[in-house]
Protein backbone atom coordinates (compact mmCIF):
# COMPACT_ATOMS: atom_id res chain seq x y z
CA UNK A 1 0.00 0.00 0.00
CA UNK A 2 1.53 3.38 -0.96
CA UNK A 3 2.49 5.72 1.88
CA UNK A 4 -0.34 8.06 2.86
CA UNK A 5 -3.06 5.95 1.29
CA UNK A 6 -6.28 5.99 3.37
CA UNK A 7 -7.29 2.50 2.22
CA UNK A 8 -6.98 -0.29 4.77
CA UNK A 9 -7.61 -3.79 3.48
CA UNK A 10 -8.06 -7.13 5.20
CA UNK A 11 -7.88 -10.26 3.00
CA UNK A 12 -8.65 -13.87 3.86
CA UNK A 13 -9.65 -17.14 2.28
CA UNK A 14 -8.35 -18.98 -0.75
CA UNK A 15 -8.58 -18.78 -4.52
CA UNK A 16 -7.70 -15.88 -6.80
CA UNK A 17 -9.08 -12.49 -5.89
CA UNK A 18 -10.29 -9.79 -8.17
CA UNK A 19 -8.03 -6.82 -8.65
CA UNK A 20 -8.82 -3.47 -7.09
CA UNK A 21 -7.39 -0.05 -7.80
CA UNK A 22 -6.43 2.02 -4.82
CA UNK A 23 -7.76 5.57 -4.76
CA UNK A 24 -4.35 7.16 -5.28
CA UNK A 25 -2.32 4.39 -6.84
CA UNK A 26 -1.76 3.21 -10.38
CA UNK A 27 -3.76 0.46 -12.13
CA UNK A 28 -2.80 -3.08 -11.08
CA UNK A 29 -0.66 -1.88 -8.17
CA UNK A 30 -2.98 -3.36 -5.57
CA UNK A 31 -3.16 -7.15 -5.98
CA UNK A 32 -4.13 -9.78 -3.46
CA UNK A 33 -3.36 -13.34 -4.60
CA UNK A 34 -5.01 -16.10 -2.66
CA UNK A 35 -7.86 -14.02 -1.26
CA UNK A 36 -11.56 -14.72 -1.25
CA UNK A 37 -12.70 -11.93 1.08
CA UNK A 38 -11.61 -8.29 0.88
CA UNK A 39 -12.62 -5.75 3.50
CA UNK A 40 -11.80 -2.06 3.08
CA UNK A 41 -11.62 -0.22 6.40
CA UNK A 42 -11.01 3.26 4.99
CA UNK A 43 -10.53 5.23 1.77
CA UNK A 44 -11.87 4.24 -1.62
CA UNK A 45 -11.24 1.11 -3.65
CA UNK A 46 -12.39 0.81 -7.27
CA UNK A 47 -12.93 -2.66 -8.65
CA UNK A 48 -11.14 -3.11 -11.96
CA UNK A 49 -12.67 -4.94 -14.92
CA UNK A 50 -10.97 -8.22 -15.77
CA UNK A 51 -10.21 -9.37 -19.32
CA UNK A 52 -9.11 -12.81 -20.50
CA UNK A 53 -7.26 -13.12 -23.82
CA UNK A 54 -7.27 -16.58 -25.40
CA UNK A 55 -4.16 -17.31 -27.47
CA UNK A 56 -0.38 -17.22 -27.27
CA UNK A 57 0.99 -15.42 -30.32
CA UNK A 58 1.94 -11.98 -31.54
CA UNK A 59 -1.67 -11.15 -32.33
CA UNK A 60 -2.68 -11.80 -28.72
CA UNK A 61 0.29 -9.78 -27.44
CA UNK A 62 -0.85 -6.91 -29.68
CA UNK A 63 -4.38 -7.16 -28.27
CA UNK A 64 -2.94 -6.97 -24.76
CA UNK A 65 -0.93 -3.86 -25.57
CA UNK A 66 -3.99 -2.25 -27.13
CA UNK A 67 -6.00 -2.88 -23.96
CA UNK A 68 -3.17 -1.47 -21.83
CA UNK A 69 -3.06 1.68 -23.96
CA UNK A 70 -6.75 2.27 -23.31
CA UNK A 71 -7.59 4.92 -20.74
CA UNK A 72 -9.18 2.34 -18.44
CA UNK A 73 -7.69 0.37 -15.53
CA UNK A 74 -7.88 -3.32 -16.41
CA UNK A 75 -6.75 -6.58 -14.93
CA UNK A 76 -5.41 -8.70 -17.80
CA UNK A 77 -5.22 -12.49 -17.96
CA UNK A 78 -4.20 -14.81 -20.80
CA UNK A 79 -4.51 -18.47 -21.64
CA UNK A 80 -2.07 -19.87 -22.48
CA UNK A 81 -0.29 -16.53 -23.12
CA UNK A 82 3.43 -16.07 -23.71
CA UNK A 83 6.49 -14.68 -21.88
CA UNK A 84 6.15 -11.29 -23.55
CA UNK A 85 2.56 -10.92 -22.35
CA UNK A 86 3.56 -11.93 -18.85
CA UNK A 87 6.41 -9.44 -18.94
CA UNK A 88 3.90 -6.70 -19.75
CA UNK A 89 1.91 -7.43 -16.61
CA UNK A 90 -0.56 -10.00 -17.92
CA UNK A 91 -1.26 -12.88 -15.54
CA UNK A 92 -1.34 -16.33 -17.10
CA UNK A 93 -4.07 -18.83 -16.22
CA UNK A 94 -2.38 -21.48 -14.10
CA UNK A 95 -5.16 -24.05 -14.16
CA UNK A 96 -4.96 -27.04 -16.55
CA UNK A 97 -7.45 -26.58 -19.38
CA UNK A 98 -8.62 -29.74 -21.15
CA UNK A 99 -11.58 -28.21 -22.94
CA UNK A 100 -13.38 -24.89 -23.34
CA UNK A 101 -15.76 -25.70 -20.48
CA UNK A 102 -12.76 -25.84 -18.15
CA UNK A 103 -11.67 -22.37 -19.27
CA UNK A 104 -15.22 -21.02 -19.01
CA UNK A 105 -15.48 -22.37 -15.46
CA UNK A 106 -12.20 -20.67 -14.54
CA UNK A 107 -13.39 -17.39 -16.07
CA UNK A 108 -16.68 -17.52 -14.18
CA UNK A 109 -15.04 -18.43 -10.88
CA UNK A 110 -12.57 -15.58 -11.22
CA UNK A 111 -14.95 -12.83 -12.22
CA UNK A 112 -13.78 -12.31 -15.79
CA UNK A 113 -15.88 -9.54 -17.34
CA UNK A 114 -14.82 -10.04 -20.97
CA UNK A 115 -13.01 -12.72 -22.95
CA UNK A 116 -11.37 -11.96 -26.30
CA UNK A 117 -10.39 -14.87 -28.56
CA UNK A 118 -7.38 -14.54 -30.83
CA UNK A 119 -6.94 -17.77 -32.85
CA UNK A 120 -9.42 -19.38 -35.21
CA UNK A 121 -9.38 -22.94 -33.82
CA UNK A 122 -11.17 -22.15 -30.52
CA UNK A 123 -13.78 -20.14 -32.43
CA UNK A 124 -14.43 -22.90 -34.97
CA UNK A 125 -14.63 -25.42 -32.12
CA UNK A 126 -17.31 -23.37 -30.36
CA UNK A 127 -15.61 -21.60 -27.45
CA UNK A 128 -18.02 -18.68 -27.80
CA UNK A 129 -21.06 -20.93 -27.48
CA UNK A 130 -19.56 -22.57 -24.38
CA UNK A 131 -18.83 -19.25 -22.66
CA UNK A 132 -22.25 -17.84 -23.50
CA UNK A 133 -23.90 -20.92 -22.01
CA UNK A 134 -22.12 -20.00 -18.78
CA UNK A 135 -23.42 -16.42 -18.96
CA UNK A 136 -20.01 -14.94 -19.87
CA UNK A 137 -19.35 -12.07 -22.25
CA UNK A 138 -16.99 -13.11 -25.05
CA UNK A 139 -15.84 -11.31 -28.19
CA UNK A 140 -15.90 -13.51 -31.26
CA UNK A 141 -18.33 -15.35 -33.55
CA UNK A 142 -20.33 -18.37 -32.45
CA UNK A 143 -19.48 -21.76 -33.93
CA UNK A 144 -22.01 -21.51 -36.75
CA UNK A 145 -20.72 -18.09 -37.81
CA UNK A 146 -17.06 -19.12 -37.46
CA UNK A 147 -17.69 -21.57 -40.32
CA UNK A 148 -17.04 -18.59 -42.58
CA UNK A 149 -13.38 -19.43 -42.00
CA UNK A 150 -13.62 -23.01 -40.81
CA UNK A 151 -15.14 -24.16 -44.10
CA UNK A 152 -14.10 -22.58 -47.37
CA UNK A 153 -16.86 -24.62 -48.99
CA UNK A 154 -19.37 -22.79 -46.77
CA UNK A 155 -17.90 -19.34 -47.45
CA UNK A 156 -17.62 -19.84 -51.23
CA UNK A 157 -21.21 -21.11 -51.46
CA UNK A 158 -22.34 -18.18 -49.30
CA UNK A 159 -20.73 -15.72 -51.69
CA UNK A 160 -22.23 -17.43 -54.72
CA UNK A 161 -25.72 -17.48 -53.17
CA UNK A 162 -25.68 -13.79 -52.20
CA UNK A 163 -23.79 -12.38 -55.18
CA UNK A 164 -20.65 -11.35 -53.30
CA UNK A 165 -17.74 -11.01 -55.75
CA UNK A 166 -15.13 -13.76 -55.53
CA UNK A 167 -13.16 -16.05 -57.83
CA UNK A 168 -15.06 -18.64 -59.90
CA UNK A 169 -14.73 -22.07 -58.26
CA UNK A 170 -15.86 -25.67 -57.90
CA UNK A 171 -15.83 -28.05 -54.94
CA UNK A 172 -14.44 -31.61 -54.98
CA UNK A 173 -14.24 -34.52 -52.58
CA UNK A 174 -12.24 -36.94 -54.75
CA UNK A 175 -9.08 -36.61 -56.78
CA UNK A 176 -10.31 -37.95 -60.11
CA UNK A 177 -13.21 -35.51 -60.36
CA UNK A 178 -10.81 -32.68 -59.51
CA UNK A 179 -8.37 -33.85 -62.21
CA UNK A 180 -11.10 -33.99 -64.85
CA UNK A 181 -12.11 -30.42 -63.96
CA UNK A 182 -8.51 -29.26 -64.24
CA UNK A 183 -8.20 -30.85 -67.67
CA UNK A 184 -11.15 -28.73 -68.78
CA UNK A 185 -10.06 -25.44 -67.20
CA UNK A 186 -6.28 -25.68 -67.31
CA UNK A 187 -3.86 -23.62 -65.22
CA UNK A 188 -3.24 -21.27 -63.50
CA UNK A 189 -5.54 -22.08 -60.59
CA UNK A 190 -5.55 -21.90 -56.82
CA UNK A 191 -6.25 -25.14 -54.97
CA UNK A 192 -7.47 -24.77 -51.39
CA UNK A 193 -8.36 -27.25 -48.70
CA UNK A 194 -11.74 -26.38 -47.22
CA UNK A 195 -10.81 -26.82 -43.56
CA UNK A 196 -8.36 -25.02 -41.29
CA UNK A 197 -4.72 -25.38 -42.29
CA UNK A 198 -2.86 -22.71 -40.27
CA UNK A 199 -2.83 -20.35 -43.23
CA UNK A 200 -1.02 -22.83 -45.47
CA UNK A 201 -3.94 -24.55 -47.19
CA UNK A 202 -3.98 -22.42 -50.36
CA UNK A 203 -1.67 -23.60 -53.12
CA UNK A 204 -1.09 -21.38 -56.16
CA UNK A 205 -0.59 -23.59 -59.22
CA UNK A 206 0.73 -21.85 -62.32
CA UNK A 207 1.11 -25.10 -64.28
CA UNK A 208 -0.82 -28.34 -64.61
CA UNK A 209 2.15 -30.18 -63.10
CA UNK A 210 1.93 -28.04 -59.97
CA UNK A 211 -1.83 -28.64 -59.79
CA UNK A 212 -1.31 -32.40 -60.07
CA UNK A 213 1.29 -32.27 -57.28
CA UNK A 214 -1.11 -30.32 -55.07
CA UNK A 215 -3.90 -32.85 -55.57
CA UNK A 216 -1.51 -35.70 -54.79
CA UNK A 217 -0.43 -34.01 -51.55
CA UNK A 218 -4.02 -33.39 -50.48
CA UNK A 219 -5.75 -36.62 -51.52
CA UNK A 220 -3.03 -39.27 -51.68
CA UNK A 221 -0.56 -38.11 -49.04
CA UNK A 222 -3.25 -36.67 -46.76
CA UNK A 223 -0.93 -33.72 -46.06
CA UNK A 224 -3.73 -31.63 -44.56
CA UNK A 225 -5.67 -34.37 -42.79
CA UNK A 226 -9.42 -33.88 -42.47
CA UNK A 227 -9.05 -30.26 -43.59
CA UNK A 228 -8.44 -31.62 -47.09
CA UNK A 229 -11.50 -33.85 -47.33
CA UNK A 230 -13.12 -31.16 -49.47
CA UNK A 231 -11.11 -29.12 -51.95
CA UNK A 232 -11.84 -25.79 -53.61
CA UNK A 233 -10.39 -25.20 -57.07
CA UNK A 234 -10.75 -21.60 -58.14
CA UNK A 235 -9.47 -19.26 -60.79
CA UNK A 236 -6.26 -17.43 -59.98
CA UNK A 237 -7.12 -13.79 -59.48
CA UNK A 238 -4.68 -11.11 -60.58
CA UNK A 239 -4.26 -7.89 -58.65
CA UNK A 240 -3.08 -6.47 -55.33
CA UNK A 241 -4.18 -7.91 -52.01
CA UNK A 242 -5.83 -5.90 -49.25
CA UNK A 243 -6.90 -6.82 -45.72
CA UNK A 244 -9.99 -5.20 -44.19
CA UNK A 245 -11.04 -5.70 -40.55
CA UNK A 246 -14.62 -5.11 -39.43
CA UNK A 247 -15.77 -4.94 -35.81
CA UNK A 248 -19.45 -5.89 -35.76
CA UNK A 249 -22.30 -6.79 -33.43
CA UNK A 250 -24.05 -8.57 -36.31
CA UNK A 251 -25.74 -5.51 -37.80
CA UNK A 252 -23.79 -2.39 -36.98
CA UNK A 253 -20.08 -2.32 -37.76
CA UNK A 254 -16.88 -0.28 -37.58
CA UNK A 255 -13.98 -0.59 -40.04
CA UNK A 256 -10.42 -0.57 -38.72
CA UNK A 257 -7.51 0.80 -40.77
CA UNK A 258 -6.69 -1.40 -43.74
CA UNK A 259 -3.51 -3.43 -44.03
CA UNK A 260 -1.39 -5.35 -46.48
CA UNK A 261 0.21 -8.64 -45.48
CA UNK A 262 3.36 -10.31 -46.87
CA UNK A 263 2.77 -14.07 -47.02
CA UNK A 264 5.76 -15.53 -48.94
CA UNK A 265 8.88 -16.09 -46.85
CA UNK A 266 11.28 -14.33 -49.22
CA UNK A 267 11.80 -10.83 -50.55
CA UNK A 268 9.89 -10.01 -53.70
CA UNK A 269 7.14 -12.44 -52.66
CA UNK A 270 9.34 -15.46 -53.36
CA UNK A 271 9.41 -18.83 -51.64
CA UNK A 272 6.68 -20.77 -49.86
CA UNK A 273 3.77 -19.11 -48.11
CA UNK A 274 3.92 -18.54 -44.38
CA UNK A 275 1.55 -17.32 -41.70
CA UNK A 276 2.79 -13.83 -42.57
CA UNK A 277 6.24 -12.20 -42.57
CA UNK A 278 5.13 -8.62 -42.02
CA UNK A 279 2.47 -6.04 -42.69
CA UNK A 280 1.85 -2.33 -42.90
CA UNK A 281 -1.15 -0.09 -42.35
CA UNK A 282 -2.99 1.67 -43.83
CA UNK A 283 -2.63 0.34 -47.38
CA UNK A 284 -2.49 3.21 -49.91
CA UNK A 285 -4.46 1.16 -52.42
CA UNK A 286 -7.52 1.53 -50.16
CA UNK A 287 -8.73 4.88 -51.47
CA UNK A 288 -12.00 6.36 -50.15
CA UNK A 289 -13.77 5.42 -53.40
CA UNK A 290 -12.54 1.84 -53.19
CA UNK A 291 -13.58 1.52 -49.54
CA UNK A 292 -17.06 2.80 -50.39
CA UNK A 293 -17.34 0.08 -53.01
CA UNK A 294 -16.02 -2.59 -50.61
CA UNK A 295 -18.63 -1.63 -48.03
CA UNK A 296 -21.46 -1.68 -50.56
CA UNK A 297 -20.51 -4.82 -52.48
CA UNK A 298 -18.86 -6.97 -49.80
CA UNK A 299 -19.11 -5.94 -46.14
CA UNK A 300 -22.81 -5.14 -45.90
CA UNK A 301 -23.92 -8.07 -48.09
CA UNK A 302 -21.77 -10.46 -46.06
CA UNK A 303 -23.23 -9.41 -42.71
CA UNK A 304 -26.74 -9.52 -44.16
CA UNK A 305 -26.09 -12.96 -45.64
CA UNK A 306 -24.99 -14.32 -42.26
CA UNK A 307 -28.19 -13.04 -40.65
CA UNK A 308 -30.24 -14.65 -43.42
CA UNK A 309 -28.39 -17.92 -42.86
CA UNK A 310 -29.28 -17.74 -39.15
CA UNK A 311 -25.60 -17.39 -38.27
CA UNK A 312 -25.44 -13.75 -37.19
CA UNK A 313 -21.80 -12.71 -37.09
CA UNK A 314 -20.45 -10.93 -34.00
CA UNK A 315 -16.78 -10.20 -33.46
CA UNK A 316 -14.12 -9.16 -35.91
CA UNK A 317 -14.51 -10.19 -39.53
CA UNK A 318 -11.31 -10.29 -41.55
CA UNK A 319 -11.98 -9.81 -45.25
CA UNK A 320 -9.05 -10.75 -47.46
CA UNK A 321 -9.48 -9.06 -50.83
CA UNK A 322 -7.89 -9.06 -54.27
CA UNK A 323 -8.20 -5.71 -56.01
CA UNK A 324 -8.63 -6.86 -59.60
CA UNK A 325 -9.25 -4.96 -62.83
CA UNK A 326 -12.96 -5.74 -62.36
CA UNK A 327 -12.97 -4.45 -58.78
CA UNK A 328 -12.57 -5.91 -55.28
CA UNK A 329 -13.13 -9.65 -54.88
CA UNK A 330 -13.01 -11.79 -51.76
CA UNK A 331 -10.01 -14.10 -51.46
CA UNK A 332 -11.05 -15.43 -48.06
CA UNK A 333 -12.81 -14.60 -44.83
CA UNK A 334 -11.24 -15.10 -41.43
CA UNK A 335 -13.24 -15.18 -38.21
CA UNK A 336 -10.55 -13.38 -36.18
CA UNK A 337 -7.83 -10.77 -36.31
CA UNK A 338 -4.99 -11.48 -38.73
CA UNK A 339 -1.42 -12.09 -37.65
CA UNK A 340 0.72 -10.01 -38.27
CA UNK A 341 -1.79 -7.42 -39.55
CA UNK A 342 -3.08 -6.88 -36.01
CA UNK A 343 0.40 -5.77 -34.94
CA UNK A 344 0.30 -3.09 -37.66
CA UNK A 345 -3.31 -1.95 -37.27
CA UNK A 346 -4.01 -1.66 -33.55
CA UNK A 347 -1.19 0.80 -32.71
CA UNK A 348 -2.85 3.32 -35.04
CA UNK A 349 -6.20 3.26 -33.21
CA UNK A 350 -7.00 5.03 -29.96
CA UNK A 351 -10.18 3.92 -28.22
CA UNK A 352 -11.58 2.15 -25.18
CA UNK A 353 -11.05 -1.37 -26.52
CA UNK A 354 -12.81 -2.89 -23.53
CA UNK A 355 -16.02 -0.96 -24.20
CA UNK A 356 -15.81 -1.53 -27.96
CA UNK A 357 -15.33 -5.30 -27.72
CA UNK A 358 -17.88 -5.69 -24.94
CA UNK A 359 -20.54 -3.73 -26.83
CA UNK A 360 -19.96 -5.80 -29.98
CA UNK A 361 -20.14 -9.02 -27.96
CA UNK A 362 -23.39 -7.84 -26.39
CA UNK A 363 -25.06 -6.97 -29.69
CA UNK A 364 -25.06 -3.24 -28.99
CA UNK A 365 -22.13 -1.68 -30.81
CA UNK A 366 -21.86 1.82 -29.42
CA UNK A 367 -20.45 5.10 -30.62
CA UNK A 368 -17.30 4.54 -28.61
CA UNK A 369 -14.80 7.35 -29.06
CA UNK A 370 -12.46 6.27 -31.85
CA UNK A 371 -9.54 8.07 -33.41
CA UNK A 372 -7.01 6.90 -35.97
CA UNK A 373 -3.49 8.25 -36.07
CA UNK A 374 -2.56 10.30 -39.13
CA UNK A 375 0.36 8.14 -40.11
CA UNK A 376 1.52 4.61 -40.79
CA UNK A 377 2.62 1.52 -38.91
CA UNK A 378 5.00 -1.15 -40.24
CA UNK A 379 5.46 -4.60 -38.73
CA UNK A 380 8.42 -6.91 -39.47
CA UNK A 381 8.35 -10.56 -38.36
CA UNK A 382 11.52 -12.29 -37.15
CA UNK A 383 11.42 -16.00 -37.91
CA UNK A 384 13.53 -19.07 -37.20
CA UNK A 385 15.90 -20.35 -39.86
CA UNK A 386 14.10 -22.98 -41.93
CA UNK A 387 10.59 -21.59 -41.37
CA UNK A 388 8.00 -22.42 -42.75
CA UNK A 389 9.73 -25.80 -42.77
CA UNK A 390 11.63 -27.46 -39.92
CA UNK A 391 13.52 -25.19 -37.54
CA UNK A 392 15.58 -25.32 -34.36
CA UNK A 393 14.16 -24.18 -31.01
CA UNK A 394 15.51 -22.97 -27.65
CA UNK A 395 17.99 -20.49 -29.15
CA UNK A 396 18.84 -17.56 -26.88
CA UNK A 397 17.42 -14.17 -27.88
CA UNK A 398 19.26 -10.95 -27.04
CA UNK A 399 18.51 -7.27 -27.55
CA UNK A 400 14.87 -7.24 -26.49
CA UNK A 401 15.50 -4.56 -23.87
CA UNK A 402 17.22 -2.31 -26.42
CA UNK A 403 14.63 -2.48 -29.20
CA UNK A 404 12.33 0.33 -28.10
CA UNK A 405 8.95 0.59 -26.46
CA UNK A 406 5.69 2.41 -27.04
CA UNK A 407 7.24 5.68 -25.86
CA UNK A 408 9.56 5.44 -28.87
CA UNK A 409 6.65 4.50 -31.15
CA UNK A 410 7.97 0.94 -31.30
CA UNK A 411 6.46 -2.26 -29.89
CA UNK A 412 7.93 -5.75 -29.65
CA UNK A 413 5.45 -8.63 -29.85
CA UNK A 414 6.28 -12.18 -28.79
CA UNK A 415 4.99 -14.91 -31.11
CA UNK A 416 7.08 -18.01 -30.50
CA UNK A 417 9.22 -17.50 -27.42
CA UNK A 418 9.89 -19.25 -24.13
CA UNK A 419 12.19 -18.83 -21.12
CA UNK A 420 15.04 -21.25 -20.38
CA UNK A 421 16.33 -22.42 -17.00
CA UNK A 422 18.60 -19.37 -16.82
CA UNK A 423 15.55 -17.08 -17.24
CA UNK A 424 16.73 -16.07 -20.72
CA UNK A 425 14.27 -15.57 -23.58
CA UNK A 426 14.63 -18.28 -26.23
CA UNK A 427 13.03 -19.13 -29.55
CA UNK A 428 10.10 -21.54 -29.43
CA UNK A 429 8.38 -21.31 -32.80
CA UNK A 430 8.62 -20.55 -36.51
CA UNK A 431 7.61 -16.93 -36.17
CA UNK A 432 9.47 -15.74 -33.08
CA UNK A 433 8.94 -11.99 -32.70
CA UNK A 434 7.47 -9.02 -34.50
CA UNK A 435 8.67 -5.42 -34.38
CA UNK A 436 6.12 -2.69 -35.10
CA UNK A 437 6.85 1.02 -35.43
CA UNK A 438 4.64 3.93 -36.32
CA UNK A 439 5.48 7.34 -37.75
CA UNK A 440 4.06 10.18 -39.83
CA UNK A 441 5.28 8.60 -43.08
CA UNK A 442 5.38 4.99 -44.23
CA UNK A 443 9.08 5.26 -45.05
CA UNK A 444 9.90 6.45 -41.53
CA UNK A 445 7.75 3.73 -39.96
CA UNK A 446 9.54 1.07 -42.00
CA UNK A 447 12.98 2.48 -41.18
CA UNK A 448 12.20 2.61 -37.48
CA UNK A 449 10.89 -0.99 -37.49
CA UNK A 450 14.08 -2.25 -39.13
CA UNK A 451 16.15 -0.36 -36.57
CA UNK A 452 14.37 -2.39 -33.91
CA UNK A 453 14.94 -5.60 -35.89
CA UNK A 454 18.67 -4.88 -36.10
CA UNK A 455 18.99 -4.71 -32.30
CA UNK A 456 17.48 -8.17 -31.76
CA UNK A 457 19.68 -11.23 -32.23
CA UNK A 458 19.29 -14.98 -32.20
CA UNK A 459 20.99 -17.71 -34.20
CA UNK A 460 19.43 -18.14 -37.65
CA UNK A 461 17.23 -15.03 -37.44
CA UNK A 462 15.50 -14.51 -40.79
CA UNK A 463 13.22 -11.72 -41.97
CA UNK A 464 12.11 -10.02 -45.14
CA UNK A 465 13.84 -6.76 -46.01
CA UNK A 466 11.07 -5.37 -48.24
CA UNK A 467 8.10 -5.04 -45.89
CA UNK A 468 6.00 -2.09 -47.05
CA UNK A 469 7.90 -1.59 -50.30
CA UNK A 470 4.72 -1.93 -52.37
CA UNK A 471 3.05 0.74 -50.29
CA UNK A 472 5.97 3.15 -50.64
CA UNK A 473 6.01 2.63 -54.42
CA UNK A 474 2.26 3.22 -54.68
CA UNK A 475 2.45 6.40 -52.60
CA UNK A 476 5.17 7.77 -54.88
CA UNK A 477 3.08 6.94 -57.93
CA UNK A 478 0.06 8.65 -56.38
CA UNK A 479 2.13 11.75 -55.60
CA UNK A 480 3.44 11.91 -59.15
CA UNK A 481 -0.07 11.67 -60.60
CA UNK A 482 -1.36 14.64 -58.61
Amino acid sequence: MPQGCPCRVVVSGSGLSRIYRCCITRPQELFFPGSATLTNTGGFLEEMNSVLIVGSGGREHALLKAFLRSNRPLCMYAWPGNPGMERDGCMLVDKPVKNWKDLADWAKNNGINLTVVGPEIPLVEGIVDTFRESGLAIFGPAKGAAAIEGSKAFSKDLMKKYGIPTAAYELFTDKEAARRYLCETGAPVVIKVSGLAAGKGAIVCDTMEEAETALTEIFDENAFGDAGSTVVIEEKMVGEELSVFVITDGKEYRILPTAQDHKPVGDGDTGPNTGGMGAYSPAPIATPDLMTRIEKEIIRPTLTAMVEEEATYQGVLYVGLMITAEGPKVVEYNCRFGDPETQAVLPLVTCDWYELFLSAASGRLTDTSWSVMEGYCACVVLASKGYPGAYEKRLVISGLDDSGDARDNTDIYHSGTAVNDEEQPVTNGGRVLAVSSWAATLEDAIARAYEGVARISFKGKQFRTDIGAKGVARLKTMEQSV
